[in-house]
């Protein structure tokens, strides 16, 4: 796909806007057979730090494994932006066009008790009503190993908090 075919999407994604508060999200992991391997929650505080968007992400899988990461988020301009994390190999790098992010990173993924080096491709489309939806493929030496999907919901756009994982992170 082309970022540039987004440009006149609406409404309007402004990632520092969406990410800055708390964010909720529910997402599956598919194989490249389509065949679902995971489900997991995820709680999101994001806040404008120096500029920067900091996303502390907290993720609780189906089969009860936790995991967290804190994402640097860098605007650099004309919709361009960076991002690092502990987890992330280099820079990721994305640009928004309307409505949507395409957003491309490698990542040490954890697997089991290894690590692979794979490559995301993320893309995340905003909708009418406040839902942001990800779609991510997940490659490994140029094979495409699965899909990821992801719906964010900010948190004021709930009637109430959905879950909690704060409880399970004694750092936070």
């Amino acid at each position: 796909m082309n970022i540039e075919h987004f440009d006149k999407r609406e409404p309007k994604l402004v990632l520092e806007d969406f990410f800055d508060g708390k964010v909720y999200a529910w997402g599956i992991f598919e194989d490249r057979f389509g065949k679902l391997r995971r489900e997991f929650i995820v709680e999101i505080d994001g806040t404008m730090e120096n500029g920067k968007l900091v996303l502390d992400e907290l993720f609780l899988y189906s089969d009860g494994e936790l995991d967290r990461r804190i994402w640097t988020i860098t605007p650099q301009g004309n919709g361009q932006y960076s991002g690092t994390a502990d987890d992330i190999i280099g820079q990721a790098s994305g640009q928004i066009k309307g409505n949507t992010l395409h957003w491309v990173y490698s990542m040490n993924l954890k697997v089991g008790d290894d690590s692979w080096k794979v490559n995301f491709d993320d893309w995340m489309y905003l909708q009418p009503g406040g839902v942001l939806i990800n779609r991510a493929t997940i490659r490994k030496w140029g094979f495409e190993l699965g899909t990821v999907t992801l719906s964010f919901s900010r948190g004021e756009h709930l009637n109430h908090a959905p879950f909690s994982l704060s409880e399970h992170f004694s750092d936070r």
